[in-house]
């Protein structure tokens, strides 16, 4: 039987991935490491859904804050307010947006690659801000720089918490794969996920090709051990899988250490 390709990522898009990769004929095998569980509605968060329409812009970090974004809406909104630009950092999240609430999606150019703030941030319409109103919907934790750059760009930014992530420990037979590293590949796209993983890694899995979705989790990866590094050009399935067929069909990869 062939080495199977690791991959932890959470929800709907693990799945994708997971479908994905089965049909390129690879053995799959998801680390249930994370879970997303959605955060009870306090006043707080409930005054903003109802002051949905004084926002001039939504940024929505996530295909999960997505789903949580829309039951809010359709909960106070039974017909959505106009006006909004909505914003994400991926495609998935955008797809997920059209797909509930109908609105079209402004995401980072194709060219700006990895699925990032940073590649968000380069958008004209995200350059002068005074007097907008930015609402962020996200989950608990995360890295403040986007809120931070809206700011020094004129934005008033909210920024709500819809869900939280849960990590879980390893199933005992996951743990004898990082051990072992009898495994092609370990995908991560999360340096949550990343960071938690690292806690099973010995020497064998660091060795293992660790295919990653930017540079920054490249970053972060090479200082946590992990010596054979592959960047795709974004988290999407299509990207992670052109990764990994950059690697060795044994999971020994003979260009390590490539950016």
């Amino acid at each position: 039987m062939s080495q199977p390709v690791l991959i932890c990522r959470p929800g709907e898009r693990g799945e994708a991935l997971a479908t994905a990769l089965r049909e390129k004929g690879e053995s799959v095998e998801s680390l249930d490491v994370m879970q997303l569980e959605a955060l009870p509605e306090d006043p707080a968060m409930r005054r903003i859904w109802l002051d949905i329409d004084q926002y001039h812009k939504i940024i929505v970090i996530s295909p999960f804050a997505a789903l949580c974004l829309d039951e809010a809406l359709d909960r106070y909104w039974p017909q959505l307010p106009v006006g909004i630009d909505y914003y994400s950092v991926g495609s998935a999240t955008a797809s997920t947006l059209f797909d509930r609430l109908g609105v079209r999606v402004h995401v980072p150019s194709p060219t700006a690659g990895e699925d990032t703030s940073e590649a968000l941030l380069e958008l004209a319409s995200l350059q002068q801000l005074a007097h907008q109103r930015v609402l962020l919907v996200a989950g608990e934790g995360g890295r403040p720089l986007l809120a931070e750059k809206l700011a020094e760009r004129g934005a008033q930014v909210t920024r709500v918490a819809v869900y939280r992530r849960r990590f879980l420990p390893l199933a005992s037979t996951q743990q004898t794969h990082l051990l072992s590293g009898n495994y092609r590949a370990l995908i991560v796209t999360s340096s949550e996920l990343l960071e938690h993983l690292a806690k099973w890694c010995n020497q064998a899995a660091l060795n293992q090709p660790l295919i990653v979705s930017s540079r920054r989790l490249a970053t972060l990866a090479g200082i946590l051990g992990f010596c054979d590094l592959k960047v795709a050009s974004g988290a999407t399935p299509a990207a992670l899988i052109a990764a990994l067929e950059t690697c060795d069909p044994q999971g020994a990869d003979v260009d390590q250490g490539t950016y």
